[in-house]
């Protein structure tokens, strides 16, 4: 390969440049200081609104977990013929009310209804060997202080447990609290 030509003045041939073409938009519009922060105002309402939703489907999904959990306890108290709140003069569906693990699963609050715990027996009767079912209820409001108070975008957060009873029923009754 052989070495460009060399310009009269023994050093090498340069190109010539290019000479940029007049721009036809003053500089004002080709200035982009502030792109990033309008770029990020169109986005955060977008992204606060999916942080908050992540947050409050967990808190939904620990109070169903709760619920479930609830059903599970009152169904074996029930299949063994148990009313820890007798002493207090509580019926079986009130006492495991009061045991909910939260505030808001007992008292309620904006976003959240108290639960409703209700006791049947699916057979129709309350033999030994027969099931009884434990139904734990609450209403749970979606994004509730995005949405407003109208409860329109609400769920039935339910948990159940079935057991067979081990005893003759005589310390609780059926029905809801």
């Amino acid at each position: 390969m052989l070495p460009p030509p060399a310009n009269a003045l023994g050093g090498r041939r340069r190109t010539p440049f290019r000479v940029p073409a007049p721009m036809t938009s003053p500089i004002r519009f080709r200035d982009e200081s502030g792109t990033a922060l309008v770029e990020f105002a169109f986005v955060l309402p977008m992204l606060l609104v999916l942080v908050l939703g992540i947050a409050d489907f967990g808190r939904a999904f620990n109070y169903w977990i709760d619920s479930t959990h609830l059903a599970n306890v009152a169904a074996r108290y029930a299949a063994v013929n148990k009313n820890p709140g007798a002493a207090g003069s509580l019926t079986l569906q009130r006492y495991m009310e009061l045991q909910a693990s939260t505030k808001e699963l007992r008292n309620g609050s904006s976003q959240q209804t108290p639960v409703d715990v209700c006791v049947s027996f699916p057979a129709g009767t309350s033999n030994v060997g027969d099931p009884v079912k434990v139904e734990v209820k609450s209403t749970w409001s979606w994004l509730h202080y995005l949405v407003g108070r109208t409860h329109i975008t609400s769920t039935t957060l339910k948990g159940s447990a079935t057991m067979r009873l081990e005893a003759n029923r005589t310390n609780y009754s059926a029905g809801c609290a």
